[in-house]
């Protein structure tokens, strides 16, 4: 639970993790360096961005298997910086792991 006080003009956040209240401009830097989400060559993914897989995967709840070197275009980012949400022509709802796919 984040709580705020103003002290100076600067706001403060208080920190749960930790138990201080920290500058909210530095709570906000930290929230933004933890939202940013890595493909398995550990370039920088972005809502819209098309990715590109890396090995053959085996789909649960299908009798698919998505090949490697299969484009999956216009991809959605997730709360966790570790799945990513994808559209392909067979596989409705899919959501993928970032370490199988490479920025196309």
């Amino acid at each position: 639970m984040e709580t705020t006080m103003a002290a100076d003009d600067d706001e403060y956040v208080y920190d749960d993790v930790t138990g201080e209240w920290r500058p909210a401009a530095e709570m906000a830097a930290v929230a933004a360096e933890k939202s940013v989400v890595h493909d398995s060559a550990g370039n920088v993914l972005a809502d819209g961005d098309s990715v590109v897989l890396v090995k053959d995967l085996k789909v649960k709840g299908a009798n698919t298997t998505l090949k490697q070197g299969t484009v999956i275009k216009s991809i959605r980012l997730t709360d966790n910086p570790e799945e990513i949400d994808c559209r392909h022509d067979a596989i409705k709802g899919l959501v993928l792991r970032t370490e199988f796919v490479r920025k196309r």
